[in-house]
């Protein structure tokens, strides 16, 4: 894999592991569990966003 495709597959890792945890957090029970999962979910969403803003500085040409 090069260099500048391996911003884009952890973005998409980090994505994924977002919404698996979304995914559990609707089926989860516990109220407290629930709401921990959400947060943990919307951490790995920010990270995705600074992980692909650093991708996208190296990906584009300079002007």
């Amino acid at each position: 894999m090069s260099v500048a495709g391996e911003p884009g597959a952890r973005v998409r890792q980090l994505r994924e592991k977002a919404q698996e945890l979304n995914q559990a957090a609707e089926r989860c029970s516990d109220p407290q569990e629930r709401q921990r999962l959400r947060d943990k979910a919307r951490h790995l969403q920010e990270r995705s966003e600074q992980v692909g803003d650093v991708g996208e500085k190296h990906v584009r040409p300079m002007e």
